[in-house]
């Protein structure tokens, strides 16, 4: 079966900039915003939602890159920078692509034992393939697919454009 690209660049560019004004109303209210992104997409999506925000908003942002081993049994996160600075703060969480759940679950699971102000996921591509209970609360794309197609997400690769394609 050929690959079908279900966004361009473009398209990312405008699904990602909707989002970022979905955020900017959710958290109208705060002076500073946490932006975590699941590496290795999700950090690169996550850089990408703050350089959009900063555009539009007076809002402090700050970038954390989380680390998790997406094929281990037990949560095994990491993060790029002391979580303190989530202290009663706004997060939203940001991954590529939600097809079970997993690895937004664990990235969320990292803030669990913290007093925060609010948590919110975003995705560029919601599957609808979820194992875990879990939402996208700010959603580029939702496609329903069959467990055995794959999504990926290219960004950010040297040589090539970004996309999302379906295989």
């Amino acid at each position: 079966m050929a690959a079908l690209q279900l966004l361009n660049k473009k398209q990312i560019d405008q699904k990602l900039d909707r989002m970022a004004y979905q955020i900017m109303e959710d958290t109208a209210d705060d002076d500073e915003i946490i932006i975590a992104g699941i590496a290795d997409r999700g950090y690169v999506l996550a850089m990408m939602l703050k350089k959009i925000i900063e555009k539009i908003s007076k809002q402090r942002l700050v970038l954390i890159k989380i680390s998790i081993d997406k094929d281990g049994s037990s949560l095994q996160a990491h993060t790029d920078l002391n979580l303190k600075v989530c202290e009663n703060k706004s997060i939203i969480v940001v991954d590529d692509v939600l097809n079970t759940g997993k690895s937004l679950t664990y990235g969320l699971g990292v803030f669990l034992n913290l007093r925060i102000k609010k948590l919110r996921t975003a995705v560029l591509v919601d599957r609808s393939h979820k194992l875990f209970p879990i939402e996208s609360d700010f959603t580029g794309l939702e496609i329903s697919t069959v467990s055995h197609e794959h999504v990926y997400v290219i960004l950010g690769e040297a040589g090539k454009e970004d996309c999302v394609m379906l295989e």
